[in-house]
């Protein structure tokens, strides 16, 4: 492994292994809430991951029992003594949150969760942000902004396209903390494994999707998502063209040939 970001108080490190870039949120002591702090380290990461052909797949995890405990509520509570009560800042704040969480939608690699502990509010919604999910046992995951009198509006939004609409009322009008196996029922997460396993199986994940031609998983990736946005005539338009052009990769001309010839392929990523 390659270590990136190896100082002991980074808000997130990095280690890269076989073309994977881990990334771990860093603050254990503040449940890796996302401060502005944190928020800059994931921004930094994302923005270099993105421009890094060597990386083809990512995984974000954490050190500490929480994987994070959402927005950082006294960092937040420090600027009601502004003029305008905080308006401004908490705009500014919430603008710069939702950028990240759309970030990491239009990164080229495909992005990993691995949760141990809790994720809530917007820490839950960075879990859904991201393209897929491993969970142990021990992983717990709420948008409890109702308990606290702030309503989880912008979690909701990622955790929404996620699960269900009943599952995330539930969520929602609760506040109750979701365990692993009804995070994996509701949607949230792809599988739940014993504990200290996220890391191992995200990782066993990764070296899978690594393995395959890197325009094609960031052209599938992409389309995705944006189909998704489309009504169902539209999204087929939309896919037929994606589907030419993916086409008319070398990748697909050798992938096609190689399942014809039973042979593996040999992607060129091109």
């Amino acid at each position: 492994m390659t270590a990136h970001s190896t100082a002991s108080d980074a808000a997130v490190l990095r280690g890269d292994i076989d073309g994977i870039a881990l990334l771990s949120l860093n603050r254990p002591s503040s449940r890796n809430a996302l401060s502005e702090a944190m928020l800059g380290a994931l921004e930094t990461e994302f923005a270099q991951i993105a421009a890094d052909k060597g990386v083809r797949a990512i995984i974000l995890t954490h050190n500490g029992r929480a994987f994070s405990a959402g927005h950082d509520m006294k960092e937040m509570t420090a600027h009601r003594s502004d003029a305008d009560r905080g308006r401004a800042y908490f705009k500014a704040l919430m603008q710069r949150c939702s950028a990240m969480m759309l970030s990491i939608r239009n990164l080229p690699q495909p992005v990993i969760a691995a949760v141990e502990g809790v994720a809530s509010a917007a820490g839950c919604q960075l879990v859904a942000s991201c393209d897929l999910a491993i969970a142990s046992q021990t992983a717990r995951f709420a948008t409890p902004g109702v308990n606290i009198g702030l309503f989880c509006s912008t979690p909701m939004v990622a955790i929404s396209r996620s699960i269900g609409t009943k599952h995330m009322m539930e969520m929602l009008l609760s506040g109750e903390l979701v365990s692993a196996d009804d995070a994996y029922r509701f949607g949230l997460v792809n599988r739940v494994v014993p504990p200290g396993q996220a890391s191992e199986q995200a990782l066993e994940f990764a070296r899978r999707i690594a393995a395959k031609s890197m325009p094609v998983v960031k052209i599938g990736k992409q389309a995705f998502y944006q189909q998704r946005e489309l009504s169902l005539e539209d999204a087929y338009k939309y896919t037929v063209d994606v589907m030419v052009e993916n086409m008319l990769f070398g990748d697909a001309e050798e992938g096609i040939g190689a399942f014809i010839d039973k042979r593996d392929p040999k992607w060129e990523d091109r």
